[in-house]
């Protein structure tokens, strides 16, 4: 899948105002439009201009779409990086659905996922519409519970018609035991109500921070641990930092790369706690001095051993 360019699809600057977006589609549109113009590929040309449209016209597609072409330009290979719009306040859930079958698989992987917002009360006292954000946290945090300061940053257009971010501070209270895909609900700070109304509710969906340790399936944790060849081969007691803290394991002797230890409601907590699953990982010690280099040849001569042969290889 290739990045799209949406501002050179309509031939604007990225600085582009909203009324100079909409002039340029309006251009585009009269010399592309299937029903009356003859140039070769009208329809899928159109279609581009569509799609470029539905995002630079929208503030809060467009803020999230400037900060992710900040590291790609058109005709790159692309997949949209993990979280990639963590930390922006949306109405609805994210992004309003669009009809992905008119648009293209960059659009449907950016934009596809999300739902429509929930539509206000009739009359002039009106609530504020609720809010969406997805927030990227540690998992410590998931098994401790914390607060913690988020910033997000909430699309608007200014009084000359550019699309600018304001920044929303909020003190969050993480609580103990959450599973990414939760929502943590702020009553009251999502959008203002009309007329007096109340104001909509924030939520947060939750995510957590990538960390190449970790596996995480629902409230089970997976993790990797490194042990020496002695401790694999002979048994050992060894003690492993865990999102929980400190833990002392048993290796038992013979053991692989591979192998995995099951601690039993470890993972992450709740009224099911999860478990925490190490698996163990042998690492050699490097031979760069004359004696490591000695005690390999020794193991290679003594130790009547060929792990390909055990393969049948």
């Amino acid at each position: 899948m290739e990045f799209k360019d949406y501002y050179q699809v309509l031939g604007v600057e990225k600085s582009a105002t909203t009324e100079e977006i909409k002039k340029a589609y309006r251009k585009l549109a009269r010399k592309f439009h299937p029903d009356v113009s003859k140039e070769a590929e009208a329809e899928q040309r159109m279609q581009e201009i569509n799609e470029a449209k539905a995002v630079l016209s929208d503030p809060e597609k467009r803020l999230a779409y400037d900060q992710l072409a900040q590291q790609y330009r058109s005709g790159q290979d692309f997949q949209p990086p993990p979280d990639w719009d963590a930390g922006f306040e949306f109405s609805g859930r994210g992004f309003e659905e669009a009809d992905l079958g008119e648009f293209s698989d960059f659009f449907a992987n950016l934009f596809g996922q999300a739902g429509r917002a929930a539509g206000g009360r009739r009359g002039y006292q009106r609530r504020g519409e609720d809010r969406h954000a997805k927030v990227v946290i540690d998992l410590e945090d998931a098994y401790r519970g914390a607060t913690r300061g988020i910033t997000l940053q909430v699309p608007q257009v200014d009084a000359q018609g550019r699309v600018v971010s304001r920044e929303h501070t909020l003190n969050v209270r993480i609580p103990k035991g959450i599973k990414a895909g939760q929502h943590i609900r702020l009553t009251g700070q999502g959008g203002p109500g009309v007329g007096g109304g109340q104001a909509g509710d924030l939520y947060l969906e939750i995510h957590f921070t990538p960390d190449p340790r970790y596996r995480i399936e629902e409230r089970d944790v997976y993790q990797r641990v490194p042990v020496t060849p002695w401790e694999a081969a002979l048994g050992a007691s060894i003690e492993t930092p865990t999102p929980s803290g400190p833990v002392k394991l048993k290796v038992p002797a013979g053991s692989q790369t591979g192998r995995r230890l099951r601690l039993k409601g470890r993972g992450i907590p709740g009224p099911e706690p999860g478990d925490l699953y190490v698996e163990l990982e042998v690492v050699l010690p490097p031979a760069d001095t004359d004696r490591a280099r000695e005690l390999y040849e020794t193991m290679a001569q003594e130790l009547a051993f060929d792990p390909r042969q055990r393969r049948g290889g």
